[in-house]
């Protein structure tokens, strides 16, 4: 029973973790979306697929060394399952963003972050059970 709560424990400190680091993540997905959207007058969804793909490639190095503490040597490997993960994730993303907006007519960036807050909890248990496994 002892083991089971630090299994807990320890899963819900890398949740915090994986949010905090998410965090960042949505800061880089949001900024890079708004900027080529925005400025640079891309379309919405390869706005969306920039902002996610930069903001994943931060998150996994971010994951890797601080919620994970993962020291594979494999790292091209492992960043390519990390990216796999994620790539699903923005398969999900965009599907909840398409749904959200086109077909509810919710505003964008509010649609944006539910549908991060949705894909958030996929990239956490893809993450767990496979890349850092």
């Amino acid at each position: 029973m002892k083991s089971l709560f630090i299994i807990d424990k320890l899963l819900i400190s890398r949740f915090i973790k994986f949010g905090v680091v998410g965090c960042s993540g949505m800061l880089i997905d949001f900024g890079t979306t708004y900027i080529c959207k925005e400025k640079l007058r891309l379309n919405k969804y390869l706005s969306n697929c920039i902002g996610f793909i930069l903001a994943a490639t931060s998150n996994y190095f971010l994951n890797r060394i601080w919620t994970f503490q993962n020291h594979n040597e494999e790292i091209a490997f492992q960043y390519i399952q990390f990216m796999i993960v994620s790539t699903i994730g923005l398969g999900i993303n965009s599907l909840v963003l398409y749904l959200l907006t086109e077909k509810l007519r919710w505003n964008f960036y509010f649609s944006k972050l539910v549908a991060i807050a949705i894909t958030t909890i996929w990239n956490f248990l893809g993450n767990t059970l496979i890349t850092f496994a």
